[in-house]
């Protein structure tokens, strides 16, 4: 590990402005993804800015009736939150099948929007990566790729989303709240907060230089079935092959959102319509872009049986 300066913020526009003007920085929270990649130098802060007392640890109501989630909501608290567990079930569900219980005790829900891809490639530094070397190539393309995108993918880079929380987040419809350096705020849809790789895969989320996630928001709740099916190579601390979030109202109308597939947590509006048709037809209209690797074809039909399975279990 390289050696770093540190500071505390004492404001998250403080926070902002500090990481703003000061090349190299980084905030850093619980640190379970940042801390890891700075002792294989794949990031390399020179200056890192302690946001963790900042007071945005707790979860309010909503004047719409939903619920604000501060940034630093450790995940353990927000999956045990009597509120979330109630009307957001598929979102607690979603983070108890994420990582360990020492590691949801210091996770945080900035934090684990802003993970970054375990593409084994990405944590190889004797191999191309754009994402980690942005023009030095793709090692996953033609390499090892069972755990990899089959969907949204580019010629640059194949890597997925590895957050289990966020796919949840994406089929409630949240939304993120930020602040930037200059003071200002904004609130970016769930929707638009990850990108697709195209050609800049380095570049993964919406936000600007220095800009700070302030807070979660989601709507008011929208009752149905809540579900969240993961499927992986082991039982426990895996990511995602496969993750399907659903809420089901009935046999007609309901959202799905997918993980392991894409380098964003994958919702296609036009195959949540398809729901009274079946997994197969869903299917169709969620991967119909897929572009799969040799070695994760088998992806494709993953992901229907698990909607299948999704569905099946929604419908009693």
């Amino acid at each position: 590990m390289r050696a770093f300066t540190y500071e505390r913020a004492t404001s998250p526009a403080e926070a902002a402005a500090l990481v703003a003007r000061t090349p190299g920085a980084r905030f850093i929270a619980g640190g379970t993804n940042l801390l890891d990649l700075m002792k294989l130098e794949i990031e390399t802060p020179t200056h890192l800015i302690d946001v963790n007392r900042l007071g945005l640890d707790t979860i309010e109501e909503t004047p719409e009736g939903g619920l604000r989630i501060g940034a630093l909501v450790r995940n353990t608290d927000l999956a045990a939150d009597m509120r979330v567990r109630r009307d957001y079930g598929v979102l607690s569900r979603a983070l108890l099948a994420g990582a360990s219980g020492q590691l949801r005790n210091k996770a945080t829900t900035a934090g684990n929007l802003l993970q970054r891809t375990r593409c084994p490639y990405f944590y190889d530094t004797a191999q191309p990566c754009n994402k980690r070397q942005p023009g030095s190539g793709c090692s996953a393309i033609g390499g090892f790729a069972r755990q990899l995108g089959i969907v949204g993918v580019s010629d640059a880079c194949i890597a997925t989303h590895p957050s289990d929380m966020a796919i949840a987040m994406r089929a409630l419809d949240a939304t993120v709240e930020t602040v930037k350096a200059d003071g200002s705020t904004r609130a970016i849809p769930i929707t638009d907060f990850h990108r697709l790789p195209g050609d800049t895969p380095h570049i993964e989320t919406a936000l600007e230089e220095g800009e700070f996630i302030t807070a979660v928001t989601l709507p008011k709740p929208v009752g149905g079935k809540q579900i969240y099916r993961k499927v992986r190579d082991r039982a426990s601390y895996a990511f995602a092959l496969i993750s399907v979030a659903a809420i089901i109202k009935d046999d007609k109308t309901g959202v799905l959102a997918v993980g392991g597939v894409a380098h964003k947590p994958w919702r296609v509006e036009a195959a949540d319509a398809e729901l009274p048709n079946g997994a197969s037809a869903v299917r169709a209209k969620l991967l119909a872009d897929a572009r799969p690797q040799e070695d994760n074809e088998f992806k494709i039909t993953l992901v229907e049986r698990t909607i299948g399975a999704v569905l099946e279990e929604a419908r009693g």
